[in-house]
């Protein structure tokens, strides 16, 4: 069992710009009358903002969102990054364009399909000269990004930055890995106790053939198209103050989160 606390929590979802935004959605079922179509993340220059993929820019929004609300120096944070599928509608377009004339493929495209896309992003935007990671586990990317950050805890660093993120699926590679919808949460977690802010008390068990994440509550519900949903009933439990979750961490594990609400 590992415990951390949430300093601070950033979140992007489609029709919900912001993490108050996703707290009145669990609560009362409230959204905001207008909201982007995408985020436009400011840690980016301008040109930037505009060639970023829609998963970079919503992954830099939360993670922006949840280091402002922790208070805490982007650029001196350990992150790690962990999405489902990455950037699908560029590997669409490279995967198509490869099939149909190779050499019209654009290199300035490829750097926005890996999965540390995001990653680099953050770390040239911040000026960041510690550790960034990037995880992708299908399903269970969400719960083994937490993983991965309580590892960096337990091996001495005072916080860490957890980015989980997705976006619309597209061509043949959507029909066998759908995902609807932008969606980005991001916590900051620490191990210094602090009065009044939420403790996770994680821990790895087997889970016999079910889906940890099938409880589904409004949020879930609400953004349940795209593939970082598992990432939801953690979010809906900080909002609505509940006390534990089972997220899906592999094909026959969960990590079950005990969570103290201060």
């Amino acid at each position: 069992m590992r415990e951390a606390v949430v300093e601070g929590i950033g979140f992007w979802g489609s029709g919900l710009p912001d993490w108050d935004a996703a707290c009145a959605w669990a609560r009362v079922g409230v959204q905001p009358a207008q909201v982007p179509a995408r985020p436009a993340p400011m840690l980016l220059a301008a040109n930037e903002r505009r060639r970023a993929p829609a998963t970079v820019a919503v992954a830099l929004e939360a993670a922006l969102a949840a280091c402002e609300a922790a208070g805490r120096e982007a650029a001196q944070l350990p992150s790690v990054f962990t999405s489902t599928h990455g950037e699908m509608s560029i590997s669409d377009y490279m995967c198509t364009t490869l099939a149909s004339d190779p050499r019209a493929i654009s290199p300035t495209r490829f750097h926005n399909s890996v999965h540390n896309a995001a990653a680099g992003y953050w770390t040239i935007g911040t000026g960041a000269h510690v550790p960034a990671t990037a995880i992708s586990a299908g399903r269970a990317s969400f719960a083994q990004g937490l993983v991965e950050a309580m590892a960096q805890l337990a091996a001495g660093s005072e916080a860490v930055l957890l980015v989980a993120y997705d976006g619309p699926a597209c061509g043949p590679l959507g029909e066998v890995a759908p995902s609807e919808g932008l969606l980005g949460v991001a916590l900051v977690l620490s191990r210094t106790p602090c009065a009044g802010l939420p403790t996770l008390r994680m821990a790895l068990e087997p889970c016999a053939g079910t889906d940890a994440a099938d409880d589904a509550g409004p949020l879930s519900r609400r953004l349940a198209g795209n593939a970082m949903q598992p990432a939801l009933p953690l979010l809906e439990a900080l909002a609505l103050e509940r006390t534990q979750v089972l997220l899906p961490a592999g094909p026959d594990q969960a990590l079950r989160i005990d969570i103290g609400h201060g």
